[in-house]
């Protein structure tokens, strides 16, 4: 499976596991799946249960086309608005374990999921042709959408622990000292995890440091270095996350 280096806005490369063509294709048909149950369900109720059939009949053509655009527009706007909810991923992509993520480290903005959403159109043209030749010959599997906004989608499927994870191991009785956590996303947290416990191993001073002189800026800390190390800092800072999270609860 190949992998892509994300560099993370502390200048440090993270290795993922970029998802096959053939897991986002199996991704694509659970959703297709997942629109067409809704629309089967959405029109069995509203033309048997509440008889919109007969309401029709005394409307216009355009009336019509009308009434019919609002029952399937969920469909049309179902990658946008899931995508933006469940930070890159969709009912699919979630059972595939496979996530749209930034290349420049960043978590994914709404404008980025539109941008992927508005290529779709063209993605999908041809019976999806295009969007799959651009998979498979571009280098990172993506398709134009992935291209024209900066994405990649990465598998979720490695080996993991907890030490690959935002979760930290808290005692029942701790205590948090930053509540200015919860201002940090999931994949803020991730980022400053993968950060750290790299920069652990290598015993890399500087990466900590900037790490560390990167999330007071966020949270807007002052933190004497005399009381707490700058380890000692990030440290409670992932644990504080995860207790107000309820990560590890």
């Amino acid at each position: 499976m190949s992998q892509i280096a994300i560099n993370t806005s502390q200048n440090v490369n993270i290795n993922f596991s970029i998802a096959s063509v053939g897991e986002r294709m199996l991704a694509f048909i659970i959703d297709l799946l997942t629109k067409a149950a809704y629309v089967i369900i959405i029109f069995y109720l509203f033309f048997n249960i509440f008889d919109l059939g007969y309401i029709l009949n005394d409307l216009d053509q355009w009336s019509q086309i009308a009434i019919y655009i609002v029952l399937s527009f969920p469909v049309y706007i179902y990658p946008l608005v899931l995508e933006s909810l469940m930070e890159g991923q969709t009912p699919g992509k979630k059972v595939m374990k496979i996530r749209v993520v930034k290349i420049d480290g960043y978590q994914a903005s709404f404008g980025d999921y539109l941008i992927r959403w508005v290529f779709r159109l063209i993605d999908t043209s041809f019976a999806g042709v295009i969007g799959l030749v651009s998979m498979i010959v571009s280098k990172n599997n993506q398709r134009l959408g992935d291209i024209a906004s900066g994405t990649a989608v990465i598998s979720l499927k490695n080996s993991i622990n907890i030490s690959h994870t935002i979760l930290e191991h808290i005692q029942e009785d701790y205590l948090p000292s930053f509540p200015q956590v919860i201002a940090l996303s999931d994949n803020d947290m991730r980022i400053i995890k993968d950060n750290y416990m790299k920069a652990l191993r290598i015993d890399d001073r500087e990466i900590i440091s900037r790490l560390s002189d990167k999330i007071k800026g966020i949270l807007k800390l002052e933190i004497d270095p005399v009381k707490m190390t700058e380890r000692q800092f990030i440290n409670i800072i992932i644990k504080d996350y995860n207790y107000y999270t309820g990560k590890d609860n």
